[in-house]
């Protein structure tokens, strides 16, 4: 495992109770980061943060992204808890229903985008202000391949992950000349809580698709997070990395 030095640096780790976003906190962790994690889920936060407590400065943030004003009272808690945010790893999000577009469920459509792509602009707006302030930064959402490929049944999570995509994008050309860099990445599925909202037959469709023949694992995306969120990387913005396995056409 690959050392990066996060002594005295502070990051935010969104939907960070579980899943992607707990191994990129423990990755943080163990280099040394402070580290907030934001979540919904009041249970999974303490769990989380007994879990972690171990490994260094961890602060829990319970918060709801899709509501613009929450998000902003917690980019300010952690500011004053930790002093700054240099660091946002925006992983929380949800799968939604699995469904052909031409029965989609419109509520559910809309829960799923303000869930996963409305959440990501609150998050990266809020806390990229108090980044340019200080002129320093690094942000690392956590997109998808289904943002890039499309997945037949389920065009509501696809058409968010692609938002999401096309977000970082914008972003990273607005902050290029200061040291924020600004990056996504489209793994491929791992094998999560997430899956517990997927048919079966979905699950099978996203394996068929990847041709090392597995999920990837959390591990390896907080790999490839803590490089990107690093202060060696000083150049790459407005990237998009993949993580799919094989599976990305482009």
């Amino acid at each position: 495992m690959n050392h990066y030095d996060f002594t005295q640096r502070a990051a935010v780790v969104t939907g960070g109770a579980q899943g992607i976003g707990y191994a990129v906190a423990e990755r943080l962790l163990r280099g040394n980061a402070r580290v907030a994690l934001w979540d919904r889920d009041a249970a999974a936060l303490a769990d989380a943060k007994a879990s972690l407590a171990h490994f260094g400065d961890v602060e829990t943030v319970l918060v709801d992204l899709t509501q613009r004003d929450a998000v902003q009272a917690a980019t300010d808690h952690t500011v004053a808890r930790l002093g700054a945010i240099d660091i946002l790893v925006h992983s929380a999000g949800i799968a939604g229903a699995n469904a052909p577009l031409a029965d989609y469920a419109p509520d559910e459509w809309a829960r799923v985008i303000d869930v996963d792509l409305n959440a990501a602009f609150h998050v990266n707006q809020s806390v990229v202000k108090t980044m340019i302030a200080r002129g320093y930064g690094r942000i690392v959402n956590i997109a998808s391949i289904a943002g890039k490929e499309g997945n037949p049944n389920a065009s509501a999570y696809s058409v968010a992950k692609a938002g999401v995509i096309a977000l970082t994008k914008s972003l990273g050309k607005e902050t290029a000349a200061l040291d924020i860099a600004v990056n996504a990445i489209t793994p491929a599925a791992a094998r999560t809580r997430i899956f517990e909202q997927m048919t079966q037959q979905h699950i099978d469709y996203m394996l068929s698709k990847i041709p090392r023949g597995r999920f990837v694992d959390v591990k390896e995306i907080a790999s490839m997070v803590a490089w990107l969120v690093s202060a060696e990387n000083s150049f790459t913005t407005g990237a998009v990395f993949d993580l799919s396995g094989g599976r990305a056409t482009y």
